[in-house]
């Protein structure tokens, strides 16, 4: 039996903790009035001596939650200073002057032409800054919380495995694995490879030999420069149109290529458009900064007339590209000095690092890691096939079953919303697994292989809380080039007027190019995804920005986001059925832009269509 004595004991037991003022003040109030009540010979102790067991649980409690809460606070408010902290720090580390890093495949810089470099960097507030640093889903897989995740997902394609299995042995009485639909997707992947080749190489060869041409025109010896600017702009652009933009199309829809294959060439087709658009619209303002200097100093005889024909010049240039490509133990700028004086441009080696860096912003230099860790690269590439065979699950067991059976008749309301609600899940799976693939493993792959030591290639998507913050750190790589070169582009023509104009300008050039990767690998055209983005998107963008805060946003926003994975997955499936369901034998124009959805009815699909 325990005595009151011993209560007030273990009261004064206590520690007192200054962190706490409202904790302790209560604790002590608790204590003074055991004392006062032992003293007043125990008026509120029962019969046996001891304290009411309630009262001391309520008590504990009570201090229990208020711990909680200011733990809760104390973490954030910690947070929120270490976030405030590592943000001034990168921004004062990328004003700070780098370590010269020479270019990959190049010799190291001399001094002057080091300097020279420096002059051309773009200032600070006016361009992209690369700095070294991590990705995001790398450090937060440190966490063993957040590696569960993962491990979820993992758990969920074994999951996908054994029940293909299970319903193969028993339907056929056998373990069989069909990967006919990875196949399908994949073929004709040797005209695929070589396709691919030809237009790296034309990318490689043409704007650089351009540039370079177009560049010493403007250093005085050739006449009428800005002739010879529209001159060799109107020769990039047809070659954009139609080298890079025509003849891989072409090349796609006359060989019927399946869909993987499409994706491939015509993803591949964008992006080296935008990589040389970048290339040539960061290194014009150099060469016209470096033309008006030499001009502004008047200098007697500093360059000789090169009497040479247009069309020689070309050829000399672009095998001396080539020798340089093939040879990079070659002194390119030996090479260079015997095809005439020029400005201080960027080397091939330069260029070519840049195809191949996992940025769409061109720089002659970007932070380099020291060393190439090959055990990450391989486990992203096999992260990167895991997902290929993820994706070929989700097909096979959510989307194939239901629309090769669904039975295709006019446009019914119910039908509709049946089918939305049904491909939500496959479609958040498929958006989960196109941006883990590639924005995370493919490009972090290649960042390391190329020592690329920027790897911000996305930043907390899933954490936004409105849609104008959900478009800026989806995709950082894409977000990038269209902010300088599409929408600060557009301001700076209209001098920095008609700011909604230049938006809604961005979200329609994205929308356009999504609609043509779509349109031409699932071989018709169907503008839901436009429809989305110029419609739903521009509003949520208007109507959950930057200034909604709180749970309630961010769970919207998912909401949304699946809504319209679903619609997308829907509607695109019910129009591949329908395009193999009611082909047109003499398809018209109209014909051909009319969905085929809406106007075909057929029965249950055979079961021998696999597709």
């Amino acid at each position: 039996m325990e005595s009151g004595e011993d209560s007030v004991l273990r009261c004064r037991a206590v520690p007192q903790t200054p962190l706490f003022p409202d904790v302790d003040s209560s604790l002590n109030g608790e204590c003074n009035r055991g004392e006062h009540q032992q003293a007043n010979g125990g008026n509120h102790v029962t019969s046996n001596g001891t304290i009411e067991v309630e009262q001391v649980i309520s008590k504990k409690l009570q201090l229990k939650r208020k711990a909680e809460f200011l733990k809760s606070d104390l973490m954030h408010q910690l947070d929120s200073q270490v976030n405030d902290f590592m943000d001034s720090l990168i921004e004062e580390s990328a004003i700070l002057e780098p370590a010269p890093v020479p270019a990959a495949f190049s010799p190291p810089l001399s001094d002057k032409e080091r300097s020279k470099l420096r002059y051309f960097r773009p200032p600070h507030g006016q361009g992209k800054e690369f700095v070294s640093r991590r990705s995001l889903l790398d450090e937060l897989f440190e966490v063993n919380h957040i590696r569960t995740i993962y491990h979820m997902f993992i758990a969920l394609l074994i999951i996908f495995i054994l029940s293909t299995l299970v319903v193969d042995f028993i339907d056929e009485g056998r373990l069989v694995l069909h990967f006919d639909l990875l196949v399908y997707a994949f073929g004709q992947f040797p005209l695929v490879v070589c396709t691919w080749i030809c237009m790296f190489l034309s990318v490689l060869l043409v704007p650089y030999s351009l540039f370079h041409l177009w560049a010493q025109t403007q250093s005085g010896s050739y006449p009428h420069p800005r002739l010879c600017s529209w001159l060799f702009g109107s020769v990039f652009l047809l070659y954009q149109a139609v080298g890079v933009g025509f003849l891989p199309t072409y090349v796609v829809v006359t060989n019927s290529f399946p869909p993987a294959s499409c994706f491939v060439i015509i993803l591949e087709q964008v992006r080296l458009m935008m990589k040389a658009h970048s290339f040539v619209r960061e290194n014009v303002p150099r060469v016209l900064t470096w033309a008006k200097e030499k001009t502004s100093m008047s200098l007697p005889f500093y360059f000789l007339h090169i009497n040479v024909q247009f069309l020689f010049l070309l050829f000399h240039k672009m095998s001396f590209f080539l020798i340089a490509t093939v040879f990079p133990f070659v002194d390119q700028q030996s090479l260079l000095s015997s095809l005439g004086p020029s400005p201080v441009v960027p080397q091939v080696s330069q260029y070519l690092y840049f195809l191949f860096a996992p940025t769409l912003v061109y720089r002659d230099k970007y932070p380099r890691n020291p060393v190439i860790r090959w055990g990450y690269v391989a486990t992203k590439l096999l992260q990167v096939l895991g997902c290929m065979f993820y994706a070929y699950y989700v097909f096979v067991r959510l989307c194939i079953p239901q629309f090769r059976s669904i039975s295709l008749q006019l446009f019914d309301l119910r039908a509709m919303v049946l089918c939305v609600f049904n491909s939500i899940l496959p479609g958040a799976l498929i958006l989960f697994l196109a941006f883990f693939a590639f924005l995370h493993c493919w490009l972090n792959a290649f960042g390391e292989m190329l020592r690329f030591a920027d790897r911000m290639f996305y930043k907390d998507w899933w954490n936004s809380t409105s849609f104008a913050n959900y478009y800026r750190t989806w995709n950082v790589v894409v977000h990038d080039w269209l902010y300088y070169y599409v929408y600060w582009d557009f301001l700076w023509i209209s001098q920095k007027r008609f700011r909604p104009v230049a938006m809604l300008f961005v979200f329609t050039v994205s929308a356009v190019v999504h609609e043509y990767i779509l349109a031409v690998c699932f071989g018709f055209f169907y503008p839901v995804l436009f429809c989305l983005f110029m419609c739903f998107g521009i509003m949520f963008n208007f109507i959950l920005h930057d200034q909604r805060k709180g749970p309630i946003w961010n769970i919207i926003m998912w909401t949304s986001l699946f809504l319209g994975q679903g619609v997308i997955i829907c509607l695109y499936s019910q129009e591949w059925y329908a395009q193999r369901y009611c082909p047109l034998k003499e398809p018209s124009f109209l014909e051909l832009l009319k969905p085929r959805s809406w106007s075909c009815q057929r029965g249950v699909m055979e079961d021998s269509d696999r597709l």
